[in-house]
């Protein structure tokens, strides 16, 4: 009778773990070198940026960094001491894609100057590549906007393909640079009525790197729901982050705590093999919204399909000084 029972949980057990979804991520990081480099000294922007790399290599996983060319100059010239920080990336194995000259909103400037700022987000970015035998593959659309209409997303869609480049999604969208901003605002003591160091400072910050990753963890999970509702599995996802002091010492944290959540981590390129890429885009209007999202849309979803979203608490957009995600 032991026996039969012993026989029967581990028969359990094995159906238990076969049932286990293929839970898989890529990791992309856009705003390269630096999402506040207009307000980062350079002493604190050489100690933050190495920080950042620091979390990277001992998370250890493949990165693809998205980069605004427009933060490596000064009145126009691209300082040499910036352009490393691109080459630190490099360096370290990671890809770099264009995130346009000056983050700016296609949905705002319209085509024309949209196309142009992609080409001038790579005069830095593609020979530094053609050095290593590289070419500017993947691009990031600033807020994830893509176009209004059908027909301004073919347009933009056309004229990154006839330059090289692949568009790459976002499925776990979320609110990480609002805590990113309570963070940079505390640090600096302009969320804090100009606190300097002090032990109140110290434990908000604390409060902020503790808070962030469950905040994420809490996304992910979400976004893992939303694939399986849609598509009935767990579609590789693409997570979003920024390089700021906030994943400067808290990345390598959130990516272990990814990892406990049963994740393994792939390239960006491998996330894209799978055929829920192929989908349809969905999406017209103003906003950015997850491409999970957007095929809901594509399919015409109800509204109650995207409920039970986790939402920035209100105490950290007060930090980041902003009223909603």
């Amino acid at each position: 009778m032991r026996r039969l029972l012993a026989c029967c949980l581990s028969l359990l057990a094995v159906a238990s773990h076969a049932a286990e979804p293929d839970r898989r991520i890529a990791v992309t990081i856009d705003d390269l070198p630096w999402q506040r480099m207009a307000t980062t000294s350079p002493e604190d922007l050489r100690t933050r940026h190495a920080a950042l790399l620091a979390q990277l290599r001992q998370a250890g996983v493949p990165v693809v960094g998205f980069v605004n060319e427009d933060k490596l100059e000064v009145d126009g010239v691209a300082q040499p001491e910036r352009v490393a920080m691109l080459e630190a990336w490099l360096d370290d194995g990671h890809m770099l894609g264009n995130h346009t000259y000056g983050h700016v909103d296609a949905h705002v400037v319209g085509i024309p100057a949209f196309q142009d700022t992609i080409l001038r987000g790579e005069r830095v970015l593609r020979p530094m590549l053609a050095k290593r035998g590289q070419t500017p593959q993947w691009f990031r659309h600033p807020y994830l906007r893509a176009g209004r209409t059908a027909e301004d997303k073919t347009a933009i869609g056309d004229f990154l393909a006839s330059h090289g480049y692949r568009i790459a999604p976002v499925t776990v969208d979320n609110g990480e640079w609002v805590w990113a901003f309570a963070y940079a605002r505390v640090l600096d003591g302009s969320a804090l009525d100009g606190s300097a160091d002090t032990p109140e400072r110290a434990a908000v910050l604390e409060r902020l790197r503790l808070g962030y990753v469950p905040y994420m963890l809490n996304k992910i999970d979400y976004y893992e729901r939303q694939s399986q509702a849609l598509l009935g599995y767990a579609l590789p996802q693409i997570l979003l982050l920024h390089a700021n002091e906030l994943n400067a010492v808290a990345y390598a944290e959130l990516i272990a705590g990814i990892q406990r959540r049963g994740y393994r981590f792939v390239t960006l390129e491998d996330a894209m093999r799978d055929p829920a890429y192929l989908r349809e885009d969905g999406y017209h209007g103003r906003y950015g919204p997850s491409w999970l999202h957007r095929w809901a849309m594509a399919e015409q979803k109800p509204k109650d399909f995207y409920a039970g979203e986790p939402v920035v608490p209100r105490w950290v957009l007060d930090l980041a000084g902003v009223d909603s995600e």
